[in-house]
């Protein structure tokens, strides 16, 4: 028997560091060519790691958060034959001996691998027994994937209170399955409403949570941020997106408001070029983009991301909608790549039918600008002496004003509001 040691692989762009967001396995556990035995994430995107042998685990290079080097030892595992590695000998002279396989970009394992059963369906008790609950403690994650989490929070399940039957005590469907199958058992997820609690959960902060925390932290330090409300009769937009839907929707598919929106800015930009920009305030240098790239503000399961829409200024409503709605798939499905994740110019966030009245976005730097979309609301507005019931919306919009001056945002925001309360305009050349 040898080791095998698998060491950070080179991911690209010249990244030297990243951070080791989650293990698949353990010491001791059994693996096989191929199967994923990390996450680890880089300032763009998660990433896995799968090993190039089979074996038993011997050592772990790092713990959940840590920030590891390219090129540091990752994994240890007892193999057939010489192995790699020799204790007391130099590291082996070959990277491509000792790095794993090229990263695979989908970023954490894919749902679709485990089947979703009907919650209804009882497993068979023949294949997949009941286990007795044995709490793990309040600050440990199980492994489960992105699919089973979200079932189990819709469901109101803690997974810490779930048996898993998988590789290394993996939660699957069929886990979740027999653990609702067991009334004496589900009832023990969560105390009674009235019963006094005492617990309280650690949660690191790591991964993809640390990312956004850090980027937000930087860009409220580094961005002088001020930020412009303005209101907005959407009733004629909402007329004309659903005569289009009416019209095209089967054929060409659905528009939400979010193409219109994106419509207005490219048009709005035209006259207001130094908003489409990013500003490097290291090097004391703004880039005005002739290409409007719009970041689409996506919350997934795992935390908030921004997949970038490309072009908008080329594209149609309906081929920039589709856009929308594959990146925002991808996004939340843990799929988009490391190039769906950067380069934008501007971004536009929408928290849809949660959108409230006002909020403060913060600036995605080093953009220079972000429209936010409140909720579309009806109520009695004085039109030409009469009260009359419109649509309205608010548009919560934050700046740079290192870069910005207030008048060139409101005017901006202005100008969009006109196209969208007259939205022939947005298709006047």
């Amino acid at each position: 028997m040898g080791t095998h040691v698998i060491k950070m692989p080179d991911i690209g762009e010249g990244i030297a560091q990243v951070e080791l967001v989650e293990w698949f396995v353990k010491v001791g556990d059994t693996v096989t060519e191929d199967q994923v035995v990390a996450d680890v994430m880089t300032d763009k995107a998660t990433v896995e790691i799968p090993s190039p042998v089979s074996g038993k685990v011997l050592a772990l290079g790092g713990q959940p958060g840590e920030v590891m080097a390219v090129g540091s030892e990752l994994i240890r595992i007892e193999v057939e034959g010489a192995g790699n590695y020799q204790e007391g000998a130099a590291a082996p002279a070959t990277p491509a001996a000792v790095a794993a396989p090229a990263p695979v970009a989908t970023s954490t394992p894919e749902p679709q691998a485990e089947k979703p059963v009907p919650v209804a369906a009882a497993a068979p008790a023949s294949t997949h027994a009941p286990a007795p609950i044995v709490p793990r403690e309040a600050n440990e994650r199980p492994l489960a994937s992105p699919a089973v989490r979200k079932r189990a929070l819709d469901a109101g399940i803690e997974l810490r209170y779930v048996h898993g039957s998988g590789p290394a005590g993996r939660i699957l469907h069929e886990d979740l399955d027999a653990f609702l199958t067991q009334p004496t058992l589900s009832t023990q997820s969560a105390p009674g409403g009235y019963a006094k609690r005492s617990d309280s959960e650690q949660i690191p902060v790591i991964g993809l949570r640390r990312k956004i925390a850090q980027r937000m932290q930087d860009a409220k330090r580094r961005v002088a941020h001020f930020s412009y409300v303005e209101e907005i009769d959407v009733t004629a937009l909402e007329e004309l997106r659903v005569h289009l839907n009416k019209q095209w929707g089967e054929s060409r598919g659905k528009l939400t408001l979010l193409p219109f929106l994106v419509r207005a800015m490219v048009v709005a930009l035209r006259q207001f070029p130094q908003i489409n920009a990013t500003y490097d305030d290291e090097a004391q240098v703004i880039t005005r983009h002739g290409a409007v790239h719009v970041g689409i503000a996506t919350q997934g399961d795992n935390g908030l991301m921004v997949p970038v829409l490309r072009h908008a200024e080329a594209g149609s409503l309906w081929s920039n909608a589709g856009e929308i709605v594959r990146l925002a798939n991808a996004a939340r499905g843990n799929k988009a790549s490391r190039e769906e994740l950067s380069g934008s110019t501007i971004t536009l966030t929408s928290l849809g039918a949660l959108g409230g009245i006002v909020s403060t976005p913060v600036v995605n730097t080093p953009e220079v600008a972000i429209v936010g979309v409140n909720r579309m609301v009806e109520r009695p507005m004085v039109i030409n002496g009469q009260i009359v019931i419109r649509k309205m919306m608010n548009l919560s919009s934050s700046f740079d004003h290192r870069v910005v001056d207030g008048m060139d945002a409101a005017l901006f925001i202005q100008a969009i509001r006109g196209l969208l309360e007259q939205p022939a305009s947005l298709f006047v050349e």
